[in-house]
């Protein structure tokens, strides 16, 4: 059986199998068997699903880490989502993007699902910071 390390610092957020566990000081842990887990900046906070990407990556997320109603309940939002994100005018290459991470997430590939999904959001980050940037010099 194969262990994975995880170096972990003051503050520093894990999920485990639907448990949040902060740290309070630097850390490392060591899980021994399988789990279902995410730390650090995979986490996104309830309060920062703020535009479509976004709200997509936290219903995947809580499919992912939730505990079994809330997987459930999670995959059931992810797909609502999807097909409204997939209703919206977006580039075709980001519609694609939205259904191969909800086809990951439904095949209980879920940290899949949420890489797909995080490259979208850092998509989104750089259009904004060019958009911002593109307002400032007009």
């Amino acid at each position: 059986m194969s262990t994975l390390v995880l170096e972990l610092r003051h503050g520093d957020m894990l999920i485990v199998n639907g448990a949040p566990i902060r740290f309070r000081s630097r850390t490392r842990v060591e899980l021994t068997s399988r789990a279902r887990f995410l730390f650090g900046k995979q986490i996104l906070p309830a309060e920062a699903a703020t535009t479509p990407v976004r709200r997509i990556y936290f219903a995947l997320q809580t499919a992912y880490v939730g505990n079994g109603e809330e997987r459930q309940g999670g995959l059931a939002l992810a797909r609502d989502l999807v097909a409204e994100y997939r209703s919206q005018d977006v580039a075709e290459a980001a519609k694609d993007a939205v259904t191969r991470a909800l086809a990951a997430a439904e095949a209980d590939e879920c940290y899949e699902a949420l890489k797909l999904v995080r490259r979208l959001m850092r998509q989104e980050d750089e259009s904004a910071t060019v958009e911002s940037g593109a307002a400032c010099v007009a």
